[in-house]
């Protein structure tokens, strides 16, 4: 099994920054993804932001490009999400999951972490 932990969240300003970070821990793979996901209230969760371990390649939505950042430390196991510039639609709890490839299916999910943003 694959425990993922989030923290970070919380309450910011628009135009505000957050990091969130997504510990990983238990069974290990030798290829897997991690990304972000989230999902606000009344609407389906979508995807934000995912990273290969090994090569750290990266791809985001398009709604969150030029503003978040996705990384890992591997010593850590942990992926982290630079927020900047925050939006008020970026209100939503966001989750981090684990995809092992090449497989398409996250299989492991975080609890989530709440980020609100105000006007």
């Amino acid at each position: 099994q694959v425990q993922l932990v989030e923290s970070g969240g919380g309450l910011v300003q628009a135009g505000g920054s957050l990091r969130l970070s997504c510990a990983a821990s238990g069974r290990t793979f030798s290829n897997y993804a991690m990304a972000w996901f989230r999902q606000a209230p009344g609407k389906e969760r979508e995807f934000v932001a995912a990273i290969t371990w090994s090569a750290g390649s990266t791809r985001y939505a398009d709604s969150v490009k030029g503003r978040f950042t996705i990384s890992r430390d591997n010593a850590k196991n942990t992926v982290f999400l630079q927020m900047n510039s925050l939006k008020p639609e970026d209100t939503a709890v966001y989750s981090c999951a684990l995809q092992v490839l090449p497989g398409p299916i996250y299989r492991y999910w975080g609890q989530g972490t709440q980020v609100t943003v105000s006007s």
